[in-house]
């Protein structure tokens, strides 16, 4: 039956041993985090509309008030006391529905999730498809630290800058008072002025390093990760129906029997369809997101090392031609400081 059922040659199920292992498979988070994620996504009872497959909170299976009639429903002479009331018992209706699908689902997930836990039941698993996730899940790990320590360098640079200024305006205050040592003093005070006008010009270009990976992070990674979290949603849902539909399939065939196993196709057909397109978007998103890092990722870090480098060289005229190569404006003298932590 199983055979029948599944259409794709790279997705398979994977049974599990007694001890809920599935072998060589990452773990998921752990079955409290699972469940919270299955009772998560309640019934949403402000709509007005009858939903199927509410949990994940998609709008899969809305069907529109407005289809639902019938002949005795809108009479030539409405009485209007009648028609509020019967429309009042229509929406506790679709609400009561609504919440009837809802728990049915949860229900059939949460107990696909204890099975696949407690080794009683199978999975389907694209193993290509999951290494790729957790491949992205290890990288956004590793970029979050590499952010991490970035934004650390920022902050103590800042300060190192802002030491340096205060050092430079208190040489230049006493080359002013103390003319035995006016030239060794305004020296020195010429130089903690240069540090500082290169120091902003590196903390220009590592802000602009910080800025792009948070993007790269927060933003674009987590965007392709919230599609991986339906796409696990979608598969749980899949196997829930697909064993259901197995074991109706493995009953006796009367009439009754045959009414639930034909309903039970059709919703599996559903969810199937809805699984595997979630498969697609995550493949494809897996697909532009690496070519994504790559390209900005190789402009970061070339960005990164010319202005260290130019910097702890002393090449002023490298670091500034760093900023102009990689289109990095500097806040104009003057202006309120420091804009660059407020963007943190």
């Amino acid at each position: 039956m199983t055979d029948g059922l599944m259409s794709k040659a790279a997705t398979m199920e994977i049974p599990i041993n007694g001890s809920g292992d599935t072998g060589s498979l990452p773990e998921d988070d752990g079955l409290e985090q699972d469940l919270q994620q299955v009772m998560v996504s309640g019934p949403n009872l402000n709509e007005t509309s009858i939903v199927s497959g509410g949990y994940g909170g998609t709008a899969e299976g809305i069907i529109p008030t407005s289809t639902v009639k019938g002949a005795g429903l809108h009479p030539s002479h409405p009485n209007p006391a009648v028609t509020g009331d019967e429309a009042a018992r229509g929406i506790a209706g679709e609400k009561f529905d609504i919440v009837k699908k809802w728990g049915i689902n949860t229900y059939k997930c949460t107990k696909q999730l204890l099975s696949e836990r407690f080794g009683r039941g199978s999975r389907t698993v694209d193993l290509e498809l999951e290494t790729q996730i957790e491949l992205l899940r290890d990288t956004k790990r590793k970029y979050e630290c590499v952010l991490h320590l970035a934004r650390a360098l920022t902050h103590h640079f800042y300060s190192l800058l802002q030491t340096q200024h205060a050092l430079g305006d208190a040489f230049a205050d006493l080359s002013q008072k103390s003319p035995e040592l006016q030239e060794e003093f305004g020296s020195n005070a010429e130089t903690q002025k240069l540090l500082c006008k290169n120091g902003e010009t590196l903390l220009g270009a590592v802000n602009f390093f910080v800025s792009s990976i948070n993007t790269l992070v927060n933003k674009t990674m987590e965007d392709t990760l919230m599609t991986v979290k339906q796409y696990e949603t979608a598969r749980l849902e899949y196997d829930a129906y697909r064993t259901d539909l197995e074991e109706l399939s493995m009953g006796p065939r009367d009439a009754s029997t045959l009414c639930r196993l034909d309903a039970a196709h059709s919703h599996f057909q559903s969810h199937k369809e809805k699984y595997e397109k979630l498969r697609a978007d995550v493949a494809i998103k897996l697909k532009f997101l690496e070519e994504n890092k790559i390209k900005v990722m190789h402009k970061q870090l070339l960005l990164f090392h010319n202005a260290i480098s130019a910097y702890f060289a002393g090449n002023q005229q490298q670091l500034a031609q760093t900023l102009r190569q990689f289109n990095i404006q500097l806040k104009t003298p003057g202006a309120e400081k420091p804009s660059w932590l407020e963007e943190q």
